[in-house]
């Protein structure tokens, strides 16, 4: 069996030689960002997002944090921090079952349509190639009526602020 460093080393370049942009933190592969774009046919297609991915020393025993820098609208994803559920990394979590976004897994329930109509405006608003080197807070300044963004202290995600997770980053690999 290899030793955890070979298999961090190889995992790593699996996700470099993929579709997916990959940009390390100087030059760190312990750290680094992760672009991917919505995957087809959900109303998350035209969104662009930018994860944060630390790898600990202790990986694959210890699971990587991974974190979203722009906005996402999902049940999933805390919305102020970017933190994803754990459970949905481990393929457990569903709407009604401990839900990070507890408004979004509400109106995906409730009223579907509404929440997709949700969606499409955070992508609008938030995850355009253009916005996913812009920090929360610089993109929740360009629209004020977002009913919640004047609550939000959270000057962005800082590193505590990730969940960790045991399996590899969601989406669809850029075409």
């Amino acid at each position: 069996m290899s030793s955890p460093t070979k298999r961090r080393d190889m995992d790593f370049m699996k996700l470099m030689m993929s579709d997916y942009k990959v940009e390390t933190i100087n030059d760190d592969m312990q750290e680094f960002f992760v672009e991917f774009h919505g995957p087809k046919n959900s109303p998350y297609q035209d969104g662009v997002w930018k994860l944060k991915v630390e790898i600990p020393d202790a990986y694959p025993f210890k699971s990587p944090s991974i974190g979203f820098v722009n906005k996402i609208y999902h049940p999933n994803i805390d919305e102020p921090s970017g933190t994803i559920c754990l459970d949905v990394i481990n393929q457990r979590w569903s709407p009604m079952y401990d839900p990070m976004n507890a408004d979004a897994a509400d109106l995906m329930l409730k009223d579907p349509a509404a929440y997709e109509q949700k969606v499409r405006e955070y992508c609008e608003k938030y995850a355009k190639p253009e916005d996913i080197g812009a920090t929360q807070e610089e993109s929740s300044t360009d629209d004020d009526d977002d009913e919640d963004e004047d609550e939000d202290e959270d000057d962005g995600a800082s590193e505590d602020d990730y969940a960790s997770s045991d399996d590899g980053i969601a989406g669809e690999p850029d075409p």
